[in-house]
């Protein structure tokens, strides 16, 4: 790999130089869970913004280096570095010993005034789903299947679920399982209405709220968050459990425990059950921002004592019997057979005297391994929803309805796998498309070919730029047919919804599937009608979504329905380049038009000018792409060259101003998050009365409330990977600091490096660690339940 002059001229032209791989040396830590340059949820964290504990139980529930929904802090402009993040689950041990505070003034301040935005309505349209769902299991006999026998707190924790879901309190003892009941028939769900704005917190209640934060000595701007989480009467709920307010978003144990101490005095103890219940549940919530909708019992058992919890395992059934957390038993082997009636075990083998009879019975009744699994009823429900109604859309296809012999002579003149592609979809209600950019023509295909049969047929992308993207690749008469996925869902895109409440189309494509988060996917799917076709298209390798859940990933390894896999490859050295770290391969590329140019440093200070030096000098004069077509990726937001500092230089050279609005001037780029998980880049036009005004992509014009701009607005000319993700520019600008290095892995390094359509600059600080990322550390699993809950309800193929 070539040098760099120590001090380059401001208008150097870096010589284009190829990635070549590299052997890690003996011993080399590949892994780098969550410290560093990140840590789990690094994209929140930012290089450099991990937590010491960081390999403890953040790394048992940590998401990919780069974070599971690492970019909620897509969502909060001014969230910290990393924090809420499962990074942090392990910092501090019996905090309630130690000094606590909570947020400083001015944290809360986004959560004010409930505003008519598109993230409100997908917020409505995702609570009327869960009421829906908590109806439809209020419905059911049985929550939790017992296939077997279970011993000591796992089966008191089911005790306690069973007793609660009857009106019981649970009990102490252990006792026998009931007899297995089957899973009921996914049935025709009701239809999702259209959603409707949330409220705005009582002023009446965020008032008591206040009082109460003020008696506690935690910032009164946390008042309408504290009172939107707690409801009608939560001055007095706050009052009576000061733990409650681990609800909002960013308060850690340590903050929530000082809180506590100041209201409670000398009652305020570590084993509480009141601060046993609330850790738990911030602790999913952490594990949800990773991406898990589930966590393994030992594994949470683990993080709740690094948090100080006396007795881990009464605190988790202690959130089972208050009905704020789930418990669910999960058999390792789904396919394998069910214990008959009779002859479940309980380990109920003590009789009254004391004795122990191993031997009786002995060779009845085999158990089939399980494991036990914790969740907020929130995304184990949605997952849950997901499952029935993938089975419903699967079942519910007519088979002899001739449409097949349409799509077999469609597919007659087409080739290769989009060929394919068409004979699935005639066949089969659900189809999964794996393939890279290049792949976009096949889906493309499908759609103008369904359209021109008459059929209502959609395509549906993660963001605005792909949904722009993929409508240039139709004809006239089905481009039209191309909106987004929180437009379809929110009614402000798509074909609209028919009088049962479901999407009035026959077939579904939706692009950038790898985005999709568990409750996003049960929305779309309650939505579709008994007939319609649906198709999940997107790229494998790159990071899975912001939201909890991987299901796209989960659904490929369900083999639950045929798999086309695309063999369009994707042009150029930079398709080269992407594919060969898709296999684990950083390979040499000829770059003779410099397609991929690599700069290295020797600090994050030179990697920050650099950068800045790229964007306004070299690329516009060497490549011939303009500023405002090349993006900046790094892994985070903090650190000395994460997202934050980049932009502050870059704003300096590019549009230095006052920042009159909110820190913004007219003329700056910058990242919108209109709800968690989503961002889309726009530029600054004006500020007034009404908020702060941004042009987006396709021209659309956005008004931020000037109440929201601090959360959801940041400078954009450097954004994260998971920002960047289902967005392509003409130039991209990867900046990998030194200490990044931890944060690295193959999903992040193919993400930002698939962003760039002609032009890839990278600002190669990490050494060794780059070829490491790509050989050697893959996405780390993240806890789901979805392929379990499909096994019994779809048979899986081998397509």
């Amino acid at each position: 790999m070539s040098t760099q002059p120590e001090t380059p001229a401001p208008t150097e032209e870096p010589a284009p130089v190829t990635p070549t791989p590299r052997t890690p040396g003996p011993g080399a830590d590949v892994r780098g869970d969550t410290g560093g340059a990140g840590g789990a949820g690094a994209e929140g964290a930012g290089a450099g913004g991990g937590t010491e504990d960081a390999g403890d139980s953040a790394g048992e529930l940590a998401e990919d280096g780069s974070g599971a929904g690492s970019d909620a802090g897509d969502a909060p402009a001014g969230d910290g570095d990393g924090e809420g993040s499962v990074g942090d689950l392990a910092a501090g041990d019996a905090p309630v010993n130690g000094e606590g505070g909570v947020p400083a003034a001015g944290e809360g301040d986004a959560a004010g005034k409930a505003q008519l935005s598109e993230a409100a309505a997908e917020l409505a349209a995702q609570r009327v789903e869960r009421e829906r769902i908590a109806r439809r299991k209020a419905e059911r006999e049985q929550a939790i299947e017992a296939g077997t026998k279970l011993s000591g707190k796992a089966a008191d924790l089911l005790a306690a679920v069973r007793a609660v879901e009857s009106g019981q309190k649970p009990t102490a003892t252990v006792f026998a399982a009931p007899e297995p009941a089957p899973r009921p028939a996914a049935a025709e769900p009701a239809r999702v209405p259209r959603p409707t704005p949330a409220e705005a917190p009582a002023p009446g209640a965020v008032d008591s709220v206040r009082r109460v934060l003020g008696e506690g000595g935690a910032p009164d701007t946390l008042a309408p968050q504290v009172a939107a989480a707690l409801g009608e009467d939560a001055g007095e709920r706050l009052r009576a459990d000061p733990w409650l307010l681990l609800r909002v978003s960013g308060v850690r144990p340590e903050q929530a425990d000082g809180f506590a101490r100041a209201l409670l005095g000398a009652a305020c103890a570590p084993d509480d059950e009141r601060r046993g219940r609330a850790v738990t549940g911030w602790l999913l919530e952490q594990a949800a921002v990773a991406g898990h909708t589930v966590l393994e019992m030992p594994t949470l058992l683990t993080a709740l004592g690094r948090q100080g919890v006396p007795d881990p395992e009464e605190a988790v059934q202690n959130a089972v019997a208050e009905a704020e957390a789930l418990v669910f038993e999960d058999a390792l082997d789904p396919t394998a057979p069910r214990p008959a009636p009779g002859q479940e075990s309980t380990n109920e083998n003590e009789n009254d005297d004391g004795d122990n009879n191993d031997d009786e019975g002995e060779g009845e009744g085999e158990e089939r391994p399980v494991r036990v699994l914790v969740g907020l009823e929130r995304y184990a429900l949605a997952e849950e929803s997901l499952a029935d109604g993938l089975a419903r859309l699967i079942n519910s296809v007519p088979k002899g309805d001739g449409s097949a012999d349409a799509w077999e002579r469609a597919a007659d003149s087409a080739r290769g796998s989009a060929a394919e592609l068409l004979r699935a979809v005639g066949t089969g209600a659900l189809v999964l498309h794996t393939g890279g950019e290049a792949s976009l023509v096949e889906p493309a295909t499908l759609l103008r070919t369904a359209t021109g049969a008459g059929l209502r047929a959609w395509a549906a992308a993660h963001t605005d730029a792909g949904r722009d993207r993929f409508a240039r690749l139709l004809a006239d008469d089905a481009a039209a047919s191309v909106a987004t996925v929180a437009g379809l869902l929110t009614g402000a895109e798509g074909p609209g919804r028919d009088a049962d409440g479901a999407f009035a189309l026959d077939l579904l494509v939706v692009l950038d599937a790898p985005q999709l988060d568990v409750e996003g996917a049960a929305l779309l799917v309650e939505s579709l009608p008994d007939g319609a076709r649906l198709v999940l298209a997107g790229d494998p390798g790159v990071l899975w979504s912001a939201g909890p859940g991987r299901v796209f990933a989960d659904l490929l390894a369900a083999r639950v329905c045929p798999q086309i896999s695309s063999r369009v490859p994707d042009p150029g050295p930079l398709g080269e380049l992407v594919s060969g770290i898709g296999v684990g391969e950083l390979n040499q590329v000829e770059a003779p038009g410099k397609e991929v140019v690599i700069v290295p440093v020797r600090d994050a200070g030179e990697a920050v000018h650099r950068t800045v030096q790229l964007v306004a000098d070299s690329v516009p004069r060497a490549i011939g792409v303009p500023t405002e077509e090349t993006q900046v990726i790094t892994p985070g937001h903090g650190g000395a060259a994460g997202t934050r500092a980049l932009n502050a230089a870059l704003k300096e050279r590019l549009n230095p101003g006052p920042g009159r609005f909110g820190g913004f001037d007219p003329g700056d780029r910058v990242a919108h998050s209109p709800a968690p998980g989503r961002t889309v880049t726009g530029t600054v036009v004006k500020a007034d009365a009404e908020g702060l005004h941004l042009t987006c992509a396709g021209g659309a014009v956005v008004v931020v409330a000037k109440e929201r701009v601090e959360r959801d607005v940041r400078h954009g000319w450097a954004v994260t990977a998971h920002q960047a993700a289902g967005a392509r520019w003409p130039a991209v600008v990867v900046v990998l600091p030194g200490d990044a290095a931890q944060a690295l892995n193959r999903p992040w390094v193919y993400t930002a490096f698939g962003r760039a359509e002609r032009h890839l600059s990278v600002v190669h600080g990490v050494e060794q660690a780059l070829a490491r990322a790509v050989g050697e550390v893959p996405a780390k699993p993240r806890t789901t339940r979805l392929p379990v809950l499909l096994a019994p309800q779809v048979p899986a193929t081998v397509g």
